[in-house]
């Protein structure tokens, strides 16, 4: 079975070794040393000024709403995964869709600036498969209307624009270390913030509001990452670079492939350094989309339709038409890409695309 993605596992005695240092504490979460060293251990990698582990990536969305005190209406994109609609909703605010540029795929920024009210508050916008929204002109719109910023970096591990980290855009920036993600800590995730001042609200939201084991300063909810996964990340962090270099191969081999296909493959933007975090394809159709993921599956290859559906057509909230983001959904493929995935199974996964779409 060859699916979109497999998570990279570490030698288990590797992972085992650094688990034993917590095991030896008795202390397996509320920020023991594995945490504070991946923290630290990430903030220098990716060029950031602070960063929160979290259990997941979607609670950092959750709680970035809440430290920034968001209300009203909050700008967003329908191409992303559920969490970005649903945490603006989770916390009581009214999402208001921006279509796609339909190159980028990200929100087009060119758009939003008519779709601002006396509701607005924020902009919550997503770097589309690692690919970096327009952040310069985004930023000059939230600075001309006294907007917030918050970016969904879920797939941004390592990536930079113009050399500085993506996760430095923005009032807040969160990331995903799920399992299926280029860096993982099994299931995880984090926030960041230049502002030190809002690094420490968004601290004691993640952390039930404690100040010290006895007092509490502030509202919060328990977002803290445990031992056990901060062990899997640190484990999985000295084969960065060769993941990164597998994923480029494969990325490479894909387009040098389908170039003179009728694929269109989506636009990275200049002056970034990408991380090859997916590899999504899209179809002259729906129909040509499906033909070739069930010829796929019947050689147990499991592409996968992401993202799917677009997020303005999500049953809990008030439908608004999105004619990019909506047909693009329907017609893009992400197709496997994974360290190990084997060079045969490459060349399969292409041939089978190749020859369906003849």
């Amino acid at each position: 079975m060859i699916n979109v993605t497999k998570t990279f596992l570490p030698p288990q005695d590797e992972y085992q070794a650094i688990l034993k240092r917590a095991w030896d504490t008795g202390w397996m979460t509320n920020r023991g040393i594995l945490v504070q060293e991946l923290e630290s251990t990430l903030k220098t990698y990716l060029g950031v000024s602070n960063i929160i582990a979290t259990t997941n990536g979607t609670l950092p969305l959750q709680i970035a709403i809440k430290a920034l005190d968001l209300k009203g209406e909050i700008i967003t994109t329908p191409f992303s995964y559920v969490a970005t609609t649903s945490s603006i909703v989770w916390e009581g605010c009214t999402p208001i869709f921006i279509d796609i540029n339909p190159d980028y795929l990200t929100i087009d920024e060119t758009k939003i600036e008519a779709a601002i009210t006396s509701k607005t508050t924020a902009i919550l916008a997503t770097h589309v498969f690692g690919n970096p929204c327009h952040v310069e002109a985004i930023e000059a719109i939230a600075k001309k209307h006294k907007l917030k910023v918050i970016y969904d970096a879920a797939h941004c591990f390592g990536v930079t624009y113009k050399s500085e980290s993506l996760f430095n855009y923005g009032d807040v920036s969160t990331c995903s270390f799920h399992a299926t993600k280029l860096f993982h800590t099994g299931e995880g995730g984090a926030m960041f913030t230049k502002n030190n001042e809002l690094h420490m609200q968004l601290f004691s939201h993640h952390n039930f509001g404690h100040d010290g084991p006895e007092r509490f300063h502030s509202l919060g909810i328990n977002a803290k990452m445990s031992e056990p996964q901060a062990a899997m990340g640190l484990a999985v962090f000295p084969y960065m670079d060769s993941i990164l270099k597998e994923r480029k191969k494969i990325v490479d081999t894909y387009n040098k492939a389908f170039e003179t296909t009728e694929l269109k493959l989506f636009k990275i933007r200049k002056d970034t350094a990408w991380n090859y975090s997916y590899y999504p394809v899209i179809f002259k159709d729906e129909k040509q989309l499906i033909k070739i993921k069930q010829a796929l599956e019947k050689h147990s290859i499991f592409p996968r339709r992401y993202f799917y559906p677009s997020l303005n057509t999500l049953p809990y909230i008030q439908q608004q038409s999105m004619v990019f983001s909506e047909s693009i959904s329907l017609r893009v493929l992400c197709l496997p890409l994974y360290a190990g995935l084997e060079i045969i199974d490459l060349n399969q996964i292409i041939n089978i695309v190749k020859e369906e779409l003849t």
